[in-house]
């Protein structure tokens, strides 16, 4: 014990020696690295990140695509010789085109298909048979 008030003896006395004071004034400036702890006591919920930068290509849709169509006259014709401006008149529109997603299971496909070769095939048979009895 002796040795730690003899030290703060020593510290309290150096404390007032310009030398000391100027030595301070340097090491205060030094930018400090905080404790694991000061970092877990802030409040980080109320910072908000910045959202990244990303440039986004814009989609055109079927009906923009549609209006686009109409508006170039090489696309009404075919190599300048077949009119093509009945056909685009009559293309079925995207809500008639458009279809759920299913999930195919090649079990599943091949047992239906499958199936439905051996019932054309039954079929097929069926009639040969009922064309060959008649007298």
């Amino acid at each position: 014990r002796s040795g730690r008030k003899h030290a703060e003896e020593v510290e309290e006395g150096e404390l007032n020696t310009p030398h000391f004071l100027l030595l301070h004034s340097l090491v205060a400036d030094i930018p400090v690295i905080p404790d694991l702890e000061e970092v877990q006591e802030e409040d980080l919920a109320m910072q908000v990140a910045a959202p990244p930068s990303v440039q986004v290509n814009r989609v055109l849709t079927y009906h923009d695509l549609d209006k686009d169509l109409m508006k170039y006259a090489a696309f009404q014709t075919l190599d300048g010789e077949v009119d093509l401006k009945l056909l685009t008149k009559v293309l079925a529109p995207e809500h008639e085109l458009r279809e759920d997603d299913v999930s195919w299971d090649w079990d599943h496909l091949f047992t239906e298909i499958s199936s439905e070769l051996v019932t054309e095939w039954d079929l097929g048979q069926s009639e040969r048979e009922d064309h060959f009895s008649l007298p």
